[in-house]
């Protein structure tokens, strides 16, 4: 006998091919998208047509300097941030005037956060959500394909729930009843054989897999060819290691790599992604700014706006060339205190120098926070620590200053960013303990 998720899949794929109640055909506003292609050969999009290489990029801001860098496509988590408006123009509607594409989130609930996917009234209300999205949605000419959730399997663990994949499959066949122009793609964290045979098993009307990976982003076409996938997959967030896959101090502060160190892997990463012949693009992570860990480690972006080196490397690895206005570059760095557990009110010299490509003169501003006392995982929202007033003692325009350590004993870090004053900047930090006593 059949189970029932493979009843309700069987029903499905007749609908969709139009036996029984047909899907409704493409809308005129619609561009269409398709899959072409094998596992021998390897796999592209067509959209109208033509050959979509997905050189895409995580968040909503900073548009045009997207299209300025040779991106393609954004993605989002969630379809209400493409509908809110800013000065009277909603995103999707300002992301298809830049001609760029949309991979439409349309988020599910994760069981961290209380969503039960064993409760037929929650299930069903997602349900809804998902089919309101659609509708609204699925006849804009900026949308790509659909991003069916992110990390609903969980951040951690096996990733196999029969349960959660099943849904995710009906989910699927609810979007391709209801839109034959764009291809569903749903997104994971990271890949284990379990999570990807139970991705096969209970889910097979899921077009495209997603995968959010940093580490191991270059690693990840080879993984699933060798656990047997047949189907096209995207790299969803990449970047530089996350913080979980990072040295750690003693007291177990990740060690946030440099800026000059970031802009390398994000190019690395760029570039054997596109190379790929099965993977159809990435979504580099984050085109903003948050805070996780640090408020510095995924934002590609200043707080403050100004791009930063990780965006000259993306562009690079998209166009073959660099930017002609670059971020500042990290050259020289004096850090006596990195890692380092010190007396409180200790006075130190530190260095952190960069270069303009162009030769335009740097501005440097420094300051020191606690280390973060909010660690969430899965990329949940963190709070931002203060900063330390009375720290910084000095400081010039060549990146030296003086810092005098804290009085109070605890985990703190040391941040420094650089501005051009032409709309590029940089940000690095070095993590360090002050114990008791003063000097």
């Amino acid at each position: 006998m059949r189970s029932l998720s493979e009843a309700f899949t069987a029903a499905v794929v007749l609908l969709i091919a139009g036996v029984g109640a047909a899907a409704e055909a493409p809308s005129p506003g619609a561009i269409p998208v398709r899959i072409e292609g094998s596992p021998a050969e390897g796999f592209r999009l067509l959209r109208a047509g033509r050959p979509f290489r997905i050189q895409g990029v995580g968040g909503h801001q900073h548009l045009d300097v997207l299209v300025a860098c040779g991106g393609n496509t954004i993605r989002t988590w969630d379809v209400d941030t493409l509908l809110r408006e800013t000065d009277g123009v909603r995103l999707i509607d300002r992301a298809a005037s830049l001609g760029l594409a949309v991979t439409v989130g349309i988020w599910l609930g994760h069981e961290r956060h209380g969503f039960d996917y064993g409760d037929p009234q929650q299930l069903q209300q997602q349900r809804q959500a998902v089919t309101r999205a659609v509708e609204a949605l699925r006849d804009h000419p900026a949308v790509l394909s659909w991003g069916l959730g992110n990390e609903m399997e969980g951040p951690t663990g096996s990733g196999d729930s029969e349960q959660i994949w099943q849904e995710i499959n009906r989910l699927a066949g609810l979007i391709k009843s209801r839109d034959r122009a764009h291809p569903v793609m749903t997104v994971v964290a990271n890949i284990n054989p379990a999570k990807v045979a139970a991705i096969q098993q209970h889910a097979p009307l899921v077009d495209i897999l997603g995968v959010n990976a940093y580490a191991g982003a270059t690693g990840v076409g080879q993984q699933l060819r060798q656990l047997g996938w047949q189907k096209p997959y995207c790299i969803t967030e990449y970047g530089l290691p996350g913080p979980w896959e990072t040295e750690q101090t003693a007291w177990h502060a990740p060690v946030e790599p440099t800026s000059r160190q970031k802009a390398g892997m994000y190019n690395a990463a760029t570039r054997e992604i596109l190379a790929d012949p099965a993977c159809l693009g990435g979504y580099a992570f984050l085109w903003g700014q948050k805070q996780e860990a640090t408020a510095s480690w995924f934002g590609m972006f200043l707080p403050t706006g100004e791009k930063t080196i990780t965006v000259d490397a993306v562009t690079d690895a998209w166009t073959d060339r660099w930017p002609d206005d670059r971020a500042p570059v990290l050259r020289d760095v004096e850090m006596p205190l990195a890692g380092k557990r010190l007396a409180a009110g200790t006075t130190l010299r530190v260095v952190a120098r960069s270069t303009d490509p162009e030769g335009e003169p740097l501005s440097y501003a420094w300051e020191v926070r606690r280390e973060s006392s909010d660690r969430k995982t899965g990329g949940d929202a963190e709070q931002s620590p203060e900063v330390v007033p009375g720290c910084i003692v000095s400081a010039d325009d060549r990146g030296v200053a003086t810092v005098r350590l804290p009085r109070e004993p605890g985990s703190y870090r040391l941040f420094v960013t650089v501005r051009d004053g032409h709309g590029s900047g940089n940000i690095d930090n070095w993590p360090f303990q002050v114990g008791s006593g003063s000097r």
